[in-house]
């Protein structure tokens, strides 16, 4: 079990390109299949990851491998989705310090960041609304998309400070919900 572990988030650390959010669903089809965790557990999971301080990848697999072995689980889960960053941090940064005005790796970073903005939506709308046992469109979802809203406009328009933002979107969810 700690072998599966250690390979399933160091599969996860090697495909983790644009942070966390962006692994969030595969790492939800491995562990479900595997039968590891419940699809609902799952969501706590993730909710419990990204009110954490670090990474939610990291996160994810701490609380994951200590959830099925223990502190040794969450140990071994962690090595695993940090190690393929570390090598390839090691490894990109001698290349990149030399390459890094080549036109084809500045390209190729340019290509990426629709994928990842792709990856972010999908995490988003597949935890916020997908996730749910209500309906679709209900005044539940509707709520959720007023918070949506009000947080980019907060943080765009008017400058808010994220924290601000987060404090004020719980007090609002407390009242709506």
């Amino acid at each position: 079990m700690l072998w599966e572990l250690f390979f399933l988030f160091f599969k996860t650390g090697a495909i983790s390109f644009g942070g966390g959010y962006t692994v969030i669903a595969s790492i939800q089809r491995e562990v479900t299949e595997k039968g590891w965790i419940t699809p609902e557990r799952f969501q706590e999971l993730v909710a419990l990851a990204g009110m954490s301080p670090g990474s939610i990848a990291t996160n994810m697999a701490t609380l994951i491998g200590y959830s099925q072995m223990g502190v040794i689980g969450g140990i071994i889960s962690t090595i695993g989705i940090i190690l393929p960053s570390l090598f390839l941090v090691i490894i990109g940064t001698a290349f990149f310090l030399r390459l890094q005005n080549n036109y084809w790796i500045r390209s190729s970073f340019y290509g990426l960041r629709p994928i990842i903005t792709g990856l972010i939506v999908y995490a988003a709308i597949h935890f916020g609304i997908g996730g749910s046992q209500e309906p679709l469109i209900s005044w539940s979802t509707f709520g959720m998309l007023i918070v949506c809203a009000g947080s980019l406009a907060a943080v765009t328009k008017y400058k808010m400070h994220p924290f601000a933002v987060i404090l004020l979107s719980a007090a609002f969810g407390i009242v709506l919900f």
